[in-house]
């Protein structure tokens, strides 16, 4: 939790806030789609997390792949923004956020790192095609959102 937010959580308790927030579609080569399973529920979904205060949400994704995954990424576009009742998290310390996402479609970086969890955000991570996802345990936004990148990537990738 960003200290921004833990300030904020101290003043509001676990009520609900609406949070600004990113998540990169980050794909490889082969159009497969980077997706990370979530300690706090262990589901899977594109990485990605909260805007801090005057952060441009451009570097705030590129930020949070490195520090969640030890990424370095390149953003090729900005797939849409998203929000409603299936954004809405209700963590198990009691904590409620609706997240208001802004999804990127994002390249590893030349010479970037193999991704490495945190161990304390994401705990594993895959590459998966979009056959794939159906097998997957995901938020309740990533089956919504997760089509639209493919098709994104597939329409523009180079």
């Amino acid at each position: 939790m960003s200290p921004f937010l833990a300030k904020l959580r101290e003043k509001v308790g676990g009520d609900l806030i609406m949070l600004p927030s990113v998540s990169g579609f980050v794909f490889d080569d082969e159009g497969r789609l980077l997706l990370a399973q979530h300690g706090d529920r262990g589901l899977w979904a594109a990485p990605g997390g909260g805007v801090d205060p005057d952060e441009r949400p451009e570097d705030a994704v590129a930020r949070e792949l490195q520090e969640e995954l030890g990424i370095d990424i390149e953003v090729r576009g900005l797939l849409g923004v998203y929000g409603g009742p299936e954004f809405r998290t209700l963590y198990p310390n009691g904590h409620e956020v609706g997240y208001v996402i802004a999804a990127y479609i994002c390249a590893l970086a030349p010479g970037s790192a193999v991704p490495q969890p945190d161990g304390v955000e994401i705990h594993d991570f895959r590459w998966v095609s979009e056959q794939e996802l159906p097998g997957l345990s995901t938020t309740a936004w990533t089956p919504g959102v997760a089509p639209l990148a493919f098709a994104w990537w597939r329409e523009h990738a180079r």
